[in-house]
């Protein structure tokens, strides 16, 4: 358009002493003045037209930083608002998107996920590392006041009623454990040394008493065991036994006693301070962590792994509850929207440092590159506007000229 400008102008140069002439080379000139005002004003926005050191030119570059921040003032504050933020994310049907995702998995996706997974954090997990790791979890045992993470995991325990569950798996295994004759030997061996010990403690008149019972099988030890392993069994079978009510009382007493007992809660820190410090408890928790890694290693190497089949049958059960229980995808998806919007509303004031440190990321070439990749044609037709603006400005000033001169 511009060389088209200029070929027009010299065409009608000849004839500018008519008025038509001059008409034609009015237009052909303003478009040429036009196209190259144009020109030098888009040019002068991302680089020195023709190199020249012009005052105000080669904005973006020039004013480079300023741009980035006023970038992200204006997306994060003015675009992205919290109002606006947290309004999208409401209007978010996330249940139907966990449904979804549900549908897309398979058991055998979420096996090899996990099996992936593990053993990338197998691998990552090198001596050194388990050591270090373990280093820092028994320092932040140190610092963490150990009586209310107590009683808070007591009260997890009884309101989801795992106490319970864990009395009768002791039961049961204890019962299971006095059915082995060396478990009823050892247990027989000790109380005969209680025994011992608690007639050492009499006077003589109870111990002739004890003794008659012995010598009459009254006082016998297998007896003991066996009602001991009858009293096991009955409390495993009776969930309202007596002695497992007391157990979950004294669960309740002392989840209390651990928030409101000072005492106890010193008693208690000093225990796990002098546990924590024990070389023994040291290299135990070094060795198992070793012992930990070289068994997920070996589980993972084997063609069937027991780990990652274990973790994926609960996520597969979790993936089957999103399918078919739709009140637990909507209050699933309510709380990630809760989450994320706290999220936004917390960490808002970041955004706009982020979005400029992302501009200023791409530095003053790469925007010119990106806004030529994106906007080259539009600014090119800025420059071709120009000429024909120009042009059309330039006719009808000369036409007003022609009219006042006939008039």
């Amino acid at each position: 358009m511009l060389l088209a400008a200029a070929g027009l102008a010299v065409a009608a140069f000849p004839f500018r002493g008519t008025w038509w002439g001059g008409w034609v080379l009015a237009i052909a000139e303003a478009g040429v003045v036009g196209g190259l005002a144009d020109w030098f004003a888009v040019t002068a926005i991302f680089r020195r037209p023709l190199g020249l050191p012009i005052p105000h030119t080669a904005l973006i570059p020039a004013n480079w930083e300023g741009l980035a921040e006023r970038v992200g003032a204006m997306v994060g504050g003015r675009v992205l608002t919290p109002q606006y933020v947290v309004q999208e994310i409401e209007r978010v049907d996330a249940a139907d998107l966990l449904a979804r995702g549900a549908e897309r998995l398979s058991q055998a996706d979420l096996e090899a996920a996990t099996r992936a997974v593990a053993g990338w954090a197998a691998e990552q997990l090198t001596p050194s590392a388990a050591s270090e790791l373990v280093a820092r979890l028994r320092a932040m045992l140190v610092d963490q006041p150990m009586a209310p993470t107590l009683a808070a995991a007591l009260r997890i325990a009884r309101d989801a009623g795992w106490d319970r569950r864990v009395v009768q798996a002791l039961v049961l295994s204890l019962a299971d454990a006095l059915e082995r004759p060396e478990v009823r030997e050892t247990v027989a061996e000790v109380i005969d040394d209680l025994l011992t010990r608690y007639r050492a403690r009499m006077g003589v008149y109870p111990r002739l008493w004890i003794s008659l019972a012995e010598l009459l099988g009254v006082l016998d030890r297998e007896r003991i065991v066996n009602a001991l392993h009858a009293g096991l069994r009955e409390v495993a079978k009776n969930p309202d036994h007596p002695l497992r009510a007391r157990v979950t009382e004294i669960v309740g007493d002392l989840e209390t006693r651990l928030t409101s007992d000072a005492t106890l809660a010193a008693r208690v820190e000093a225990a796990k301070r002098e546990l924590l410090a024990t070389p023994a408890v040291v290299a135990l928790l070094d060795d198992l962590a070793g012992s930990l890694r070289r068994t997920l290693l070996a589980d993972l190497a084997a063609p069937r792994s027991e780990a990652a089949a274990w973790i994926a049958e609960r996520l597969e059960r979790a993936r089957q509850a999103l399918l078919t229980d739709s009140a637990l995808r909507v209050e699933i998806g309510g709380w990630l929207k809760a989450r994320v919007a706290e999220l936004v509303l917390r960490h808002h004031g970041r955004i706009a440092e982020f979005i400029a440190n992302g501009v200023r990321a791409l530095g003053p070439d790469g925007v010119v590159r990106l806004i030529d990749e994106h906007a080259g044609d539009d600014l090119q037709y800025i420059r071709v506007n120009g000429t024909v603006v120009g042009g059309l400005a330039g006719g009808a000033i000369y036409g007003i000229h022609l009219l006042f001169h006939l008039l």
